[in-house]
């Protein structure tokens, strides 16, 4: 059994609140738009980390995270990227491989909106955990938590940070 924190688009903003959430998890996974990377170097001296780049992120981000991370998390296949989609809108760029060989967990940040969809033709779970960041359009920062036992993904929980 895992505890997972998934936040994307912190375009560089760390904060206490966000560290408290951190240390509640076994690991963290941030979807994109890391901003600097002391975010990802704080949050690694934390918890294991898995992460990928984000369209606003610079060259030592895309030297340590790669586009897509694919990989499983006890016997759940997840694959991360930061602009992917969601269900029946997927990126152009990975719409052949999903349909082709979907994951069980889909994630994606990008949109800095919310979201949480099961898709039924892929019958794959989908996840954007909005922005934790202060940049952006959203209002509210957000993230989300939820736990991998074996093949499943459950307790999933909405984290909200307040206004930006």
């Amino acid at each position: 059994m895992k505890k997972i924190l998934l936040l994307s688009d912190t375009h560089s903003h760390l904060d206490e609140v966000i560290l408290k959430y951190v240390n509640q998890a076994d690991e963290v996974w941030h979807a994109g738009d890391i901003g600097n990377i002391a975010v990802t170097d704080t949050l690694k001296k934390h918890k294991p980390l898995r992460a990928v780049y984000g369209n606003i992120d610079d060259d030592k981000a895309r030297m340590e995270f790669s586009l897509h991370n694919r990989f499983f998390c006890e016997g759940v296949d997840v694959w991360i990227t930061h602009i992917g989609g969601y269900p029946d809108k997927y990126n152009q760029d990975i719409r052949a491989e999903i349909t082709k060989n979907p994951p069980k967990l889909f994630i994606c940040g990008h949109s800095h909106i919310l979201k949480v969809i099961y898709d039924k033709k892929l019958q794959l779970l989908h996840m954007n955990p909005g922005a934790a960041g202060k940049s952006g359009f959203h209002q509210v920062r957000t993230m989300l938590r939820f736990v991998i036992d074996g093949e499943a993904i459950r307790d999933l929980e909405i984290v909200e940070l307040g206004k930006k």
